[in-house]
């Protein structure tokens, strides 16, 4: 019987290096094996994936192996990993879209049918956030303002969709939810991705559901340009983190890579000088800090560590107030950009 998904490995299986080269472009090819760091696509050689041999079996092309954790998996657990799709037909869609079949198409299907963007795809982000509205006086706009977000409703960054479909493992059909959708854009301002974060109906908190956020296009190296850089930029993880630095500091350049993994990876644009990056205090958040430090002074950009008192920068805002954040931050921002805390 036919399966999509395992036509969609195979095929993956039968093009590895070229998946490899575009989801751990890291790596090297080193005989039959593709060699990196790890999955979120770090230099090193504790990662390999092995680019000869049958399509299926134990040890067969395509399948990985993290000798340093133990991890091992396909290729569709790299594409996941790279680009943040959680959402099993989305992923797929990626996976096609990568291989240039932009629709799902059975071997047996004799009926034409109308082509449509697959789900993962940054065409389907960029459809999704033209029909989604500005966040004045909507749900998104409660929801910010509960957490101490005032600045939100000025960004043209984020966007409120009344019913973005929702669905969770389980389920038996998706569902139509107020989310918070938020634009993932290039070094050009091209968006390439959508991030969304399901509400609640009141608009008070996330919706209390297992996943409350997803994200959809490609992720990797990208961000979500809250406000444009000039020769500093701040990066931080979410987006809630990063507008409760603009809470108490306006004039801030601030972006949100969404996750630690992809705050690791964000291409540092051209013109910047000075690097801050407002970590969240957790494990993940100090190797993303790590990552990312060790990028942006090998490019000569100097880099300091902002770090919250409690567990976010949002935590610390709803807790002790944008002015007792502004002095924290106070004592981290470099002498030569302190002036932009009168702003």
């Amino acid at each position: 019987m036919y399966s999509e998904t395992e036509d969609v490995i195979r095929a993956l299986a039968e093009n590895a290096e070229s998946v490899c080269r575009a989801y751990l472009p890291a790596g090297r090819r080193e005989g039959s094996y593709w060699i990196v760091g790890d999955l979120q696509n770090n230099p090193g050689r504790s990662l390999f994936v092995r680019l000869t041999g049958p399509t299926s079996g134990p040890g067969a092309r395509g399948k990985w192996q993290d000798a340093a954790v133990g991890l091992h998996g396909d290729l569709l657990d790299i594409i996941r990993e790279r680009t943040g799709i959680s959402r099993f037909p989305d992923l797929l869609a990626e996976a096609r879209a990568h291989l240039g079949r932009p629709q799902s198409v059975r071997p047996d299907a004799s009926v034409p049918k109308k082509a449509k963007a697959p789900g993962g795809t940054t065409v389907a982000a960029a459809r999704l956030f033209a029909a989604a509205m500005p966040v004045a006086g909507t749900l998104a706009d409660t929801y910010l303002r509960s957490r101490g977000l005032t600045q939100g409703a000025m960004m043209s960054a984020l966007r409120f969709h009344p019913k973005c479909w929702h669905w969770d493992e389980g389920q038996t059909r998706s569902v139509p939810r107020p989310a918070l959708i938020a634009a993932v854009t290039d070094g050009a301002g091209v968006l390439q991705g959508v991030h969304r974060s399901w509400l609640a109906p009141d608009g008070q908190a996330k919706a209390a559901v297992e996943t409350q956020r997803r994200a959809m296009g490609h992720l990797l190296g990208n961000a979500v340009r809250l406000t444009p850089h000039d020769d500093i930029l701040v990066a931080g993880e979410g987006i809630e983190t990063m507008l409760s630095l603009l809470e108490a500091v306006p004039g801030l350049p601030v972006w949100a890579a969404l996750s630690a993994g992809h705050l690791g990876a964000v291409l540092l644009p051209e013109g910047v000088q000075r690097l801050y990056i407002a970590i969240d205090r957790d494990p993940a958040g100090q190797g993303a800090a790590e990552r990312l430090s060790a990028r942006a002074l090998d490019a000569g950009i100097s880099v300091r560590v902002l770090e919250p008192r409690l567990g976010d920068f949002n935590d610390d805002l709803r807790a002790n107030g944008k002015e007792a954040l502004r002095q924290d931050l106070a004592g981290q921002i470099g002498p030569e950009d302190r002036h932009r805390l009168s702003g």
